[in-house]
């Protein structure tokens, strides 16, 4: 059967000082007084059924995750004692939903994207699941046609045809500097897609695949989902997770299966709306602008002689106030304001590292 995982991780630092620890970016009630999380799950509505979800996050973000999710129930909660990159959290949750069905195929999506529409998203979604569901050692990611160079995602290489639209992927490509980004945008999505950190595949078909590539990681997820729903497994995860290699599924298992004769990569082109919040400057194309091309996300705001800057506030009785500023980004909570250029938003994080060692909780 069909089955499901929302990836819900991450610290978010990159949309400090509104994503802290205690309410990471995936829990902001920020898009129209929606989560990224519950916007994720709303999309699953019709494709996949609620008892077939399951969502990895922190384990310190438990009670907050079920909050916003009633349906999901604390046993389809896979909680992560450290964070160890994207490989052991899929790893742990195939092996962990193999258990209850060997046969189910899982579908893969994030807590940091905005995608639409719904409906069509839930179309070629279901192209994939039909991919991954026609046998043999398949693999399936989604690809997003770029609309401009960016450095900051990987892309996908495509190969020859399959079904449809699907296509073989030749090769996962690091995230490139600005010139090879330009160059692979140039040659058209016929030939590069956006690597969207989506993806489908059976249950047994990846965790072989884990098992070949990277057998410690194998062996530590089956050593914790054999105790899953006893007494004993918050001890052994708590004492095997750490231990784990932390690198991405992309790295550590896409990348040699697209080597792999084995194995068939397929991607499925996702031709709709997609943005991939992980920085203030990906939030601000989302937001309603201006006549000075401002985004504006606060209640209270009055930006005079600006231009091409973003407000945002998650405290609606406070006014935000600009006066002579172009290409900035400002960003007011009750416990921190940050103010930076546009084009100095990308390397929040050593701001944040640096907040969180000189102040730390509640302003990280």
């Amino acid at each position: 059967m069909r089955a499901a995982v929302i990836l819900a991780g991450g610290s978010g630092t990159r949309l400090w000082p509104m994503s802290t620890g205690a309410t990471p970016k995936q829990l902001i009630p920020f898009i129209a007084g929606k989560s990224l999380l519950s916007l994720a799950w709303e999309r699953l509505d019709g494709l996949v059924d609620p008892g077939r979800r399951w969502v990895c996050a922190g384990d310190s973000h438990r009670e907050a995750v079920l909050a916003a999710l009633p349906a999901l129930g604390s046993a389809h909660y896979l909680g992560e004692p450290v964070g160890r990159d994207t490989l052991t959290a899929l790893a742990l949750s195939a092996a962990v939903i193999a258990r209850e069905d060997p046969e189910a195929v899982i579908g893969v999506f994030t807590a940091d994207q905005l995608i639409g529409p719904a409906e069509d998203f839930r179309k070629i979604v279901a192209q994939g699941y039909a991919e991954a569901e026609q046998g043999g050692q398949v693999l399936v990611t989604f690809g997003i046609s770029p609309t401009r160079p960016a450095t900051g995602y990987g892309y996908l290489r495509l190969g020859e045809k399959v079904h449809g639209e699907s296509r073989l992927v030749a090769e996962f490509k690091e995230k490139p500097d600005g010139a090879t980004a330009e160059k692979w945008v140039s040659e058209g999505p016929a030939k590069f897609l956006w690597n969207s950190g989506m993806f489908v595949w059976k249950a047994g078909v990846f965790l072989d695949c884990v098992r070949r590539y990277e057998p410690g990681t194998y062996d530590g997820v089956e050593r914790i989902a054999r105790e899953w729903g006893t007494a004993r497994f918050p001890a052994t995860i708590a004492a095997s997770y750490p231990a784990m290699r932390k690198v991405s599924v992309d790295f550590a298992v896409m990348e040699p299966a697209s080597r792999d004769p084995r194995v068939k990569v397929v991607a499925v082109p996702m031709a709709i709306s997609w943005t991939d919040i992980g920085s203030w400057n990906a939030f601000a194309e989302i937001c309603p602008r201006d006549e000075s091309g401002n985004a504006i996300a606060a209640d209270k705001s009055l930006l005079v002689d600006c231009a091409g800057s973003l407000v945002a506030s998650s405290d609606p009785g406070h006014l935000v106030a600009v006066l002579g500023c172009d290409d900035l980004v400002i960003v007011h909570t009750p416990s921190a304001t940050l103010v930076c250029r546009k084009d100095k938003s990308e390397d929040l994080k050593r701001l944040y590292a640096l907040a969180a060692e000189r102040f730390g909780p509640p302003y990280v």
